[in-house]
């Protein structure tokens, strides 16, 4: 089985880049391995329906990504089955959210959507031109990657911490870069 984590977002709109941060985050912190599985972390940031190709090559998607929640405080984690969205989720936070669900749409009706969870985290800070990462989702990764490497032990994956990396961390990877 062909395992893709895909972390979802824009990076220059603060806790809306979570989902590239907290996969890249977890990429570099952590070694897996899996007799018979592999497995791939991406950064899909805004490109939706271009990810039609590489999803399709998995059988297994793990989505990372900004949520939004009718009962839900900023920073909440939610981590759900596609086939089974609660009612109270909604993906209505951004612009590529919409996309995101449309391209798993899509995806699902040509019949080459593989397997997928929503690992979703609602967001405090959505500012244009801006890298900085609030204390909700900087609390709430801790969340997501109990819950990311829990589930993934399930699936027989076993892993290995190599570093300490944070989300400011990869936040800053990308303010230095130069894309301001």
């Amino acid at each position: 089985m062909k395992v893709l984590v895909l972390g979802i977002g824009n990076v220059m709109f603060s806790d809306e880049g979570v989902g590239v941060h907290f996969t890249k985050m977890i990429e570099k912190n952590y070694k897996f391995t899996h007799s018979k599985h592999s497995i791939n972390f991406i950064d899909g940031g805004t490109l939706a329906i271009a990810l039609t190709p590489i999803i399709a090559e998995y059988d297994y998607l793990i989505v990372v990504d900004c949520i939004s929640s009718d009962d839900g405080e900023k920073g909440d984690v939610y981590f759900f089955d596609y086939e089974a969205i609660p009612n109270k989720i909604s993906w209505d936070g951004s612009a590529h959210e919409v996309e995101m669900l449309q391209t798993l749409q899509m995806m699902e009706l040509a019949g080459d959507m593989p397997k997928t969870k929503i690992l979703g985290i609602v967001p405090n800070r959505i500012e244009p031109m801006s890298f900085e990462l609030s204390n909700e989702i900087q609390k709430g990764a801790l969340v997501m990657e109990k819950a990311l490497l829990k589930h993934l032990d399930e699936l027989g994956f076993s892993y290995e911490k190599v570093a300490n990396f944070t989300l400011l961390d990869m936040a800053k990877e990308y303010q230095d870069k130069g894309i301001l």
